[in-house]
């Protein structure tokens, strides 16, 4: 029985990267695994990825980089202001500009750095480096 689908995702990420996987499976599928995976592809983290129908909740096939040392959800899903962001950053972060967190906002799925420059808060959902 599966608590929380965007935690399973990353561990399921993460063990393929330490393994040397070139792609891995993740099932089910949801809009916010789809949107985090949308953001850690555009942030060069991993490579093209596909959604497969298979008549139930659907599969994620996701083709791996290498890049990611380390990934995890952050629970549980604490609000955050935009003043806070750097507070949030140095906790989960091992460098300054190294790595992202994943917020969710009001304008969707969101990493630290754009929600920086716009100037919102949200709830933290995960951290990649």
């Amino acid at each position: 029985m599966l608590n929380d689908p965007l935690a399973n995702a990353l561990s399921l990420i993460k063990n393929a990267e330490i393994k040397g996987k070139v792609s891995c499976l993740i099932q089910p599928s949801s809009k916010l695994i789809g949107g985090v995976l949308n953001l850690l592809k555009t942030k060069g983290y991993i490579g093209e990825f596909e959604y497969l129908e298979d008549g139930k909740a659907g599969i994620f096939k996701v083709n791996l980089l290498g890049h990611i040392n380390n990934c995890g959800v952050i629970k549980p899903r604490y609000p955050i202001k935009r003043e806070e962001l750097e507070k949030w950053e140095s906790r989960y972060l091992p460098a300054r500009d190294f790595g992202l967190l994943i917020l969710t906002t009001t304008q969707g799925i969101v990493s630290h750095e754009e929600a920086k420059k716009s100037g919102i808060g949200g709830k933290v959902l995960a951290y990649v480096y």
